[in-house]
């Protein structure tokens, strides 16, 4: 039985909802999640996770389920794109777990998902239920409406529905991203494809105007998945389950490292996606309802913190909202936004310039982050 009185709705039910979800009902909230999708698919990406999300998720209870099906990087090898020569390795492995008291882990996205999904009981996630409007009654609550015809009603309201967010627009209206002009090809696939070709366990190969990240998604090395930024300004589709064109991904990378042409030659189907950059938002919360994950701070790929830092918002929002009554939301969801936006906008930026870890850098400041411990802002 929930121990705490506010009835939440998560809009989202992805890895940033998920956690938020686990996050709440770990100290007794009674939360519901509403997912536009009729169920879930393993898709075909792989996830890195730094000790700053691992912090978050063993609290959580995942730490046996992590040890058994992700991958542990000894070290992040950057190398140039024809050469191969290095230019920069970030020890991982041992130094990482004797640094941060967790572990640096590769694996698959879906797996990943699956777990957060079974800390949740199936019965309070709604499938097939896309939002279509948000109101805000005069107690203070907040009326839902989905497009399936079904209404809900909730004390608080987070939005984690993603980069093409409804939450987001009802509050701060319709918004056009900026086409960076590059795509992302991506896909996970068996290694047995590569005929005994050794690769590297996780390498960034980076090209004068593109480059390609590939790494093992499980301990027994059986999977491998590779993502690239590719330059392609003809296409825009910001979509995840766009599917890419074999030939010219590999002519794409036709100059780079035999190793690089022989993943791609091995691959048998890839999916890409628009790669956009947004700004970080004014702000997060409208009365009763707060933004999270890609749905306020959406970012591109290249610091691999997009994920991590949605699963950093779930913890920090469950802080926040811990003991408050309904009349005590508001500022709680403004507490959260002020301890949660000034990060996540420096990672969005620092992201944008795309060139983390190609030189040694200092990766403390964000794999040193503790959503349980960080001290909470004041809401202004």
């Amino acid at each position: 039985m929930p121990r705490q009185s506010l009835r939440i709705a998560i809009i989202g039910a992805g890895i940033g909802g998920l956690t938020a979800a686990a996050c709440l009902r770990r100290i007794g909230f009674d939360v519901r999640i509403f997912e536009q999708a009729r169920g879930f698919t393993r898709l075909g990406a792989g996830i890195q996770q730094a000790p700053n999300a691992i912090r978050v998720l063993y609290g959580l209870g995942l730490r046996e389920q992590l040890l058994a099906q992700a991958f542990q990087p000894d070290s992040n090898d950057s190398r140039d794109y024809d050469t191969g020569a290095l230019t920069n390795s970030l020890p991982l492995g041992d130094t990482v777990r004797a640094k941060h008291g967790v572990p640096y882990f590769l694996m698959h996205r879906g797996d990943l998902h699956a777990m957060l999904a079974e800390l949740v009981p199936s019965e309070i996630i709604r499938l097939n239920h896309k939002l279509a409007g948000i109101d805000h009654n005069q107690d203070s609550s907040v009326r839902l409406t989905f497009t399936n015809g079904e209404t809900a009603q909730a004390d608080v309201v987070i939005g984690a529905d993603g980069v093409h967010s409804v939450v987001r627009e009802a509050m701060l209206g319709a918004e056009a991203p900026r086409f960076t002009g590059r795509v992302a090809y991506r896909t996970v696939f068996p290694t047995r494809l590569l005929n005994g070709l050794e690769v590297y366990p996780c390498i960034k190969w980076w090209g004068p105007d593109r480059h390609i990240v590939s790494y093992f998604v499980n301990p027994r090395r059986d999977e491998l998945y590779f993502v690239t930024s590719t330059p392609e300004p003809e296409f825009a589709i910001e979509s995840w389950s766009a599917k890419g064109d074999l030939a010219m991904l590999r002519a794409a990378y036709d100059t780079f490292h035999p190793q690089v042409r022989a993943i791609l030659a091995a691959c048998p189907d890839v999916h890409k996606w628009a790669l956009v950059e947004r700004d970080p938002l004014p702000r997060w919360v409208e009365g009763n309802v707060a933004l999270l994950g890609d749905a306020c701070h959406p970012m591109t790929p290249y610091m691999a913190q997009g994920a991590s830092t949605s699963i950093e918002d779930g913890a920090v929002l469950s802080r926040c909202l811990d003991r408050v009554d309904r009349d005590g939301v508001h500022q709680a969801l403004l507490r959260y936004e002020a301890t949660r936006k000034p990060r996540t906008s420096r990672i969005q930026t620092t992201s944008a310039q795309n060139t983390w870890l190609k030189t040694p850098h200092d990766a403390d400041w964000v794999y040193g982050y503790d959503a349980w411990t960080v001290p909470l802002a004041n809401a202004g």
